[in-house]
């Protein structure tokens, strides 16, 4: 059948309030980029008129201002997962005017599938082509597009003419079968293929086709400083020494590295360290960084569920294909970060910590335990099933009044049981095979700030000497102090009480 090509306001015709609505892309990647302020534009008049319009969100991760932001101001987002970065979302979520819930990135589709947030009415999705008999091409992620256009009952298209068709052959694209006939995903190489160059679905599911030419959101890191080169040092070292002892082969394994400059500055590291051989990466966001490093020959394969990179980054790939066509693989993120696939890989697995407890505990989500910065995003696919998961942080924040490092976590995303090493800007802590008392000496010794030794150690004196040391009386005094006075710099342990 012809396609039907009509505008954004037209498309919004087709969303109706109460809708369950599915987003292509990754990030700010693959996300289409009219369409949702159209609907925010239709949901801020409808307000207007004193008649309800909001709709349920369903994406990959994050999307970015033109879609989370957007929407979130018209206040047009009934319910929202599983993962955002968005300031003004963020603020609709804290305040109670949105129902957010974070979720495991790898289990989003599948969830879909098993029905459990109720069915798919449309899917919004960004190609770099279209043909008639309802073959889309993704452009720079996947996501959980092959999943939404599946269920939903209604697929609207962006075909942003940014993307050069000849994208085409760069994915990946298979959906997994549901339980009980899920069979083996038959990856043991980053390299291998296993599925389709695009989706295929049903052409008459599809309302129109809403022609664009805008590019992705420009992703700004912050650059590399002395603490986040110190810590890419500190986890190169790492790396090194564990070659030197026979704990990672000499051909290395796959990385896994979490989005932003820390993952920067990991990557930099790795890549001028001349210990290190080339090496292959297994992850879910990839960034200027990788680009470089496959440039250079560090990286030989990368295997990614979204190209976010700067725009002049993401200029310079197309006009580079050729190069990174037999080199890079984009796949669905229930592949992308599936953990069969991760463990069966070896994937050394390095995220960020928002903080973390002298037990090894990790909080990466929560500010004070309550207030939701971003989400666990892919971080506990790659943690619980990685063949080393690192967790690296900055020691202090907010200019040395907050550490990084507490008695207790005041949210836990990660525990203990799946933490093996975190790095600081001051050194390693290397929690495998230590009991709790052994871990925590090893981070407050290791890993946390000069200045905030002495009070986790007075800590530790005052705890209850049982399996793990805890004082449920005290253990939260470094957030108190904070909230209180304004830096955890004024918590004090008295080891006697």
């Amino acid at each position: 059948m012809a396609l039907r090509f009509i505008s954004a306001e037209e498309a919004v015709t087709y969303i109706h309030n109460g809708d369950h609505v599915g987003f292509s892309g990754f990030t700010h990647a693959g996300v289409p980029k009219v369409i949702p302020g159209a609907i925010a534009r239709h949901a801020q008049k409808e307000h207007e008129a004193g008649r309800p319009y909001q709709i349920s969100m369903f994406t990959g991760a994050s999307t970015g201002d033109r879609t989370d932001g957007e929407l979130a101001r018209a206040k047009a987002i009934r319910f929202r997962t599983p993962y955002q970065t968005n300031k003004d979302l963020r603020s609709l979520i804290n305040s109670g005017g949105t129902n957010y819930v974070d979720l495991h990135l790898s289990t989003m589709a599948q969830d879909l599938r098993y029905g459990f947030y109720g069915k798919l009415d449309v899917a919004i999705v960004e190609a770099s082509d279209i043909t008639d008999d309802g073959e889309i091409v993704p452009t720079s992620a996947v996501g959980i597009l092959p999943t939404i256009c599946r269920l939903a009952d209604r697929i609207i298209v962006e075909l942003n003419e940014c993307y050069p068709a000849s994208i085409r052959g760069i994915h990946d694209i298979m959906e997994l079968q549901d339980p009980p006939h899920r069979g083996a995903i038959n990856i043991t190489h980053v390299h291998d293929r296993i599925g389709k160059d695009c989706v295929k679905v049903d052409p008459s599911k599809i309302v129109g086709v809403v022609k664009t030419a805008a590019p992705n959101d420009d992703s700004k890191f912050t650059p590399v400083d002395d603490v986040t080169r110190a810590i890419g040092e500190n986890v190169a070292q790492f790396f090194v020494a564990e070659m030197k002892a026979g704990r990672i082969p000499k051909t290395f394994l796959p990385i896994q590295s979490g989005v932003g400059n820390v993952a920067n500055a990991v990557l930099g590291a790795m890549g001028s360290n001349d210990h290190i051989p080339p090496f292959e990466i297994y992850t879910e966001v990839i960034q200027d960084s990788v680009l470089d490093l496959m440039r250079s020959g560090k990286t030989t394969f990368t295997s990614g569920c979204s190209l976010t990179v700067s725009r002049g980054a993401m200029e310079d790939f197309y006009r580079d294909l050729d190069f990174f066509r037999d080199k890079l693989i984009l796949r669905p993120s229930e592949i992308s970060n599936n953990p069969e696939v991760i463990r069966r890989l070896g994937v050394i697995a390095i995220n960020t910590a928002i903080e973390a407890d002298i037990y090894g505990n990790i909080n990466s989500t929560h500010l004070y335990g309550t207030r939701m910065m971003n989400g666990i995003g892919g971080s506990g696919d790659f943690t619980r099933a990685a063949y080393i998961s690192i967790f690296t942080t900055a020691s202090t924040a907010k200019d040395g009044d907050i550490s990084s490092f507490v008695p207790m976590v005041s949210h836990v995303d990660h525990t203990e049981h799946s933490v093996k090493v975190i790095v600081s800007e001051y050194g390693i802590a290397d929690l495998r095979g230590k009991a709790p008392k052994q871990r925590a000496e090893e981070i407050i010794n290791n890993v946390v700030h000069p200045d905030y030794r002495d009070a986790l150690r007075d800590y530790l004196k005052g705890c209850n000497m049982g399996q793990t040391p805890m004082n449920l009386n005290t253990c939260h005094n470094m957030h108190r102090a904070f909230i209180e006075t304004g830096s955890m710099k004024n918590a004090h342990f008295d080891p006697e009480k």
